[in-house]
């Protein structure tokens, strides 16, 4: 029940706010909004308040705003025309259309700010989680919830200072300060290279000591200016880490059993969820921001494509054949429903295989 709890709420927060960003700014330019739709049909709900007909619909996946003259060959009655979308101006058009993505991108910035400001920036502790047997750390005397104090007297406070000093010693002796409960013990531990994964999934051969890091956390309190900095940077390192994602899949550098759909998205918003609310939020703010760099993929029916075709009109002075428009949105289609029955079909072979 808590990961059918979470995925509605990690979807239904993220789509809201993606629609809602081409909402907002399709009323600030005067753009006659006629729905606006959380979910694809058919529909459960729907409700008119004003000129805009809201509605509930079924499938979670997504959702929609439909513009008044959303396509050039869309009707327009009379006297509506100044409120047409396909008569506003190339750049009217253009931030209506980026402004999904955009506040998809902002609601990650928010979300980590407050979460910053409100709980503190938290890390990792250097306190040991597991110990693998017959490792360098086993055989050095190492034991769970060991805290590594220095290494080679150098001060360790975070689990990511022992991962860097253990890679950069390579496979020389380095001398352990730890505690261990009330006692402070010397233990000097070999790294040995091993094969592990990398943050993308990728086979590597590097210096480890064969531990894992407990679950102890730490948090660093800062002001709303330092909360809303690390925010901007923390949101800004996402977007890094889900370019250099999508490029290694492009080059085959990543497998595309790595790929995850729905029922993945499901089980990592269940597993923060009974983590607590924070890990729930990073996952939402990582979440978002592969929406916003997926959506601006120049696929026609995602927003990218959309610019591609105003990035058309700007260039030829009109916009592309009603014909030629159907068939790249077609086309966009078939491609997505390739996609989606791929992310399907890696997330069932892991599923069964996990089970």
């Amino acid at each position: 029940m808590t990961t059918v709890i979470a995925t509605i709420v990690v979807l239904g927060i993220l789509i809201f706010v993606h629609e809602l960003g081409h909402f907002l700014l399709a009323k600030l330019l005067g753009v006659k909004v006629q729905a606006f739709s959380l979910g694809f049909p058919p529909t459960l709900l729907r409700r008119k308040w004003g000129e805009t007909e809201y509605r509930l619909s079924v499938i979670p996946l997504g959702g929609y705003v439909k513009l008044l003259g959303e396509n050039p060959d869309d009707p327009v009655p009379p006297g509506e025309e100044h409120r047409s979308f396909s008569h506003r101006p190339l750049w009217h058009r253009a931030l209506i259309v980026l402004a999904g993505p955009g506040f998809n991108l902002l609601f990650a910035v928010v979300a980590l700010t407050l979460t910053f400001a409100f709980h503190g920036i938290p890390y990792t502790l250097p306190k040991v989680g597991e110990v693998m047997p017959d490792s360098p750390a086993a055989r050095a005397g190492l034991r769970k919830d060991d805290l590594v104090l220095t290494i080679d007297g150098k001060d360790i406070s975070r689990w990511e200072d022992l991962v860097i000093a253990v890679r950069q010693a390579g496979e020389r002796p380095l001398t352990f300060t730890v505690q261990r409960g009330e006692k402070l013990l010397t233990l000097t531990i070999t790294p040995k290279r091993m094969e592990t994964t990398d943050f993308f999934g990728k086979r590597v051969s590097v210096p480890l000591i064969g531990v894992t890091p407990g679950e102890h956390l730490g948090v660093i309190r800062v002001s709303p200016v330092a909360a809303l900095g690390q925010g901007v940077s923390s949101t800004g390192r996402i977007v890094e880490m889900t370019f250099i994602s999508l490029w290694k899949l492009v080059t085959r550098e990543i497998p595309t059993s790595a790929l995850g759909g729905p029922i993945l998205i499901a089980q990592m918003a269940g597993k923060q969820a009974e983590q607590g609310a924070i890990p729930l939020i990073y996952f939402m703010a990582s979440l978002s921001v592969n929406l916003t760099l997926l959506n601006l993929l120049p696929i026609p029916i995602l927003d990218g494509g959309h610019m591609v075709f105003i990035f058309w009109e700007a260039i030829r002075g009109k916009p592309p054949a009603m014909k030629h428009r159907e068939a790249a949105q077609a086309l966009g289609l078939m491609i997505l429903l390739a996609l989606m029955i791929l992310v399907f079909y890696q997330d069932l072979q892991r599923l069964f295989q996990g089970s």
